[in-house]
Formats: C-alpha cells, structure tokens, sequence
C-alpha cells in the first residue's frame, strides 16, 4: 500500500481529530462546532481563502498550486445521526441521541488530511476546492451548497468523494462508472374514515383494512408492473393508527420509501401509488391523500473521471484492492446533486469488519484515514500535474 509517508507522518494527528469529531455529533445543517474546528484546522495548515456559513454551517476552502490550470472539488459530508452510541469506545458521543453511525467524521478527517499535505506541498497546477458539507443524511445540504453557486463561484470542473465502506478489506476501494447509487422518494398516505365501536363495525368506515389493502396492492408495483432488470426497491415502513382494542379508529397513516435508477420508473411508481390509493379509498369508503415527495436523485459517476480515480486508487492501495465494477447500491446519497451539476465519481473505501451503517456500534476505522487522505491527494496531483 503506497500511502504518502508524509501523510503517515501524521496519521496519529488524523486519530485525535476525528475522535474529537466523533465525541462531538451534530445533526442537519447544525454542525457549527463542527464546521469551527475544521476552519481552525485549516487555517492552521496555512490555508487563506475559506468561506463559512455556505448552507448554514458548509465551507469551502481553496488551495492554489502552482500555476494556471482548472479547479478539482473534493467533498466531505460532515453531519451525524440521531441515534444512542453503544460503541463503548473511549471516543463515544457525549451528546446523548446523536453519534456518528456513517462515518462522516472519517470523512471529515481524510479530508483534512489531504488539506494539510496538499497546503504544504502545493505540487499540482491550478486549484483544489476543499468542500466541507452539512446536513448530508438529511435534508439535502449538497443541493443547498450547489444552489448557493458553489460550483461556479469557485469555477469547480470535476468533483470528487469517499465513503467508509464496513464489510470490505481496509483501504480498499470500489466504484463503477455510471449510476452506484440510488434515488430516493418518500411517500406518505393520510387515511381518513368513521371510527366507531370494534363491535359494531358496519357503523364505521375502517381505515385500518383500508390502510392494509393499499399496503398489499403497493407491494405488487414492483412484481407486477415493473420490468424485472429495472432496479427497483419499495418499502413500507410505517402504519399508524389506532388507540385501544375495541374502538375502531377514524385515521391511519401509511409511510415508506421508493428507491430506483431510471426516471420512467420513478414516474411509474408514482402514478400506479395514486392509482392504488385512489381505488383503494374508493372501494373500502374512505378518504385517502397520497403526498409523494422526490428526494436525493441518483448518484452517477462520469466514467472518465471515474477512470482516473481507480488508477490513483489502485496506485495508493494496489491493483488486486480496487474494485472498479462494483454492483450499485439502492442507499442514496446527495453528492448526486453535486455529480448532476458536474462531472465527478464516487469511491468506498474499505474500512474491514465490523457494523454497519446507521448501527449503534458503528465506528470508523481509523487506520483508513491516511489511504483517503492519500487517495484525495494523489488524485489532485494525477488529474491537475505540474510541467
């Protein structure tokens, strides 16, 4: 594994901020504390344009090497989780209800980690745009920070980012070009009938058999009218309704998510949903609203830049550990907003055994650290070349 010596040189510097970050969640776009300790860090690192408070707490840093040439944006999300850490690790979260459970403060770490060596070394042409992100896990700070003109107020070219892969070797990595990740929608159903006594139901408009007949009919969209090559993922994840055994109730509520690749069938879904809940309605004689909400779109990787980054990957961790046709996920992610405004690619990195994403006992690997620090700033240097 080639990982840059100078960047192994600090590699317990990497340890002690990210467990700072780590002890120290924040959620959404409220990552001020966060986004103060990253500006110290970099200004310690020499670094003199910085802008703060982009999409409330985002910043964008620019380093400029030597000479004219065109402007590299690497991101790193910065946002926790409103979940109660059970890592039993030294670092855990102080602050109850909040941890980093997706590794966004190893995110954060890596890139900083290349801030530093990239300030130091400056060995590439034109300039690097250091994007620190809130609010990735919700409700969408990329396309907060792409709507404040970022890309074009920075002239950003190409874009660049990793995410802690658990499950795979550390410091190896996996990317394909094309879509790796999914799009994802919400939808809700408000159900309204005539509640009444549980022991005298023909006096009533159930919405509780209502809700379970759009839950049953909403399960066949993807087998029954959905091409089966056509990625598709719909789960219902929340009815609620009800308050006591014999009291038949006036409302229900339907919740879950629809996630896809292709626009077409992101149109299918929705119009068979308002076809369901309509027909249902109608047949169990209730009222029924559908609000259907489109979220993060999907993450599509340029295949020239995706090219790039597995040659500076396999480079920094070697050929047999970079996965280049690595199958897309149906998770979702809003570096998809940044990907859709310019051309970029998206890379797991590996970080070895242990829990998953949005576990309670997550943690990132820190000995990762240095190989995305080291993968950042090779790439700088690989796609922006001095002489």
């Amino acid at each position: 594994m080639a990982v840059i010596n100078r960047i192994s040189g600090f590699a317990d510097d990497m340890t002690v901020w990210r467990r700072h970050l780590h002890e120290k969640p924040e959620l959404g776009f409220d990552c001020y504390e966060t986004a103060r300790f990253v500006a110290e860090r970099l200004r310690e690192f020499g670094i003199e344009q910085i802008e703060e408070g982009i999409a409330t707490t985002g910043i964008v840093a620019v380093i400029e090497g030597q000479g004219d040439g065109p402007v590299i944006g690497l991101r790193a999300d910065m946002d926790a989780l409103p979940i109660d850490e059970a890592t039993g690790a030294e670092w855990s979260s102080k602050i109850p209800g909040k941890m980093h459970a997706c590794g966004h403060d190893g995110h954060t770490t890596m890139l900083l980690g290349a801030a530093r060596y990239l300030a130091e070394t400056r060995n590439f042409r034109g300039r690097v745009a250091l994007i620190f992100q809130p609010a990735e896990e919700g409700p969408g700070g990329g396309q907060v920070m792409v709507d404040d003109g970022i890309l074009e107020r920075y002239g950003i070219e190409q874009l660049y980012a990793l995410h802690t892969a658990p499950g795979h070797a550390p410091g190896s990595f996996h990317t394909a070009p094309g879509p790796i990740m999914a799009a994802v929608d919400t939808f809700h159903i408000d159900i309204t009938g005539v509640g009444g006594h549980g022991a005298m139901p023909h006096e009533t408009r159930d919405p509780v058999v209502a809700a379970v007949g759009m839950v049953q009919a909403i399960q066949t969209i993807v087998s029954r009218n959905n091409f089966a090559l056509n990625d598709l993922v719909i789960s219902v994840t929340q009815i609620h309704t009800g308050s006591a055994e014999n009291i038949v109730p006036e409302t229900a509520y339907v919740n879950g998510t629809v996630r896809s690749f292709d626009p077409e069938v992101k149109a299918m879904v929705r119009q068979r949903m308002q076809d369901i809940v309509g027909g249902q309605a109608a047949a169990y004689g209730v009222g029924a609203e559908l609000r259907y909400e489109e979220g993060y779109p999907a993450t599509v990787n340029d295949p020239a830049c995706t090219e790039l980054a597995v040659q500076v990957a396999r480079e920094i961790s070697g050929a047999e550990a970079v996965n280049d046709r690595h199958v897309r996920e149906m998770g979702a992610e809003d570096f998809s907003y940044m990907l859709n405004a310019r051309p970029g690619s998206y890379l797991f990195i590996g970080q070895g055994d242990g829990a998953t994403w949005h576990h309670p006992a997550f943690d990132f690997n820190d000995e990762i650290a240095p190989v995305g620090a080291s993968f950042f700033a090779r790439l700088v240097e690989r796609a922006q070349p001095l002489g």
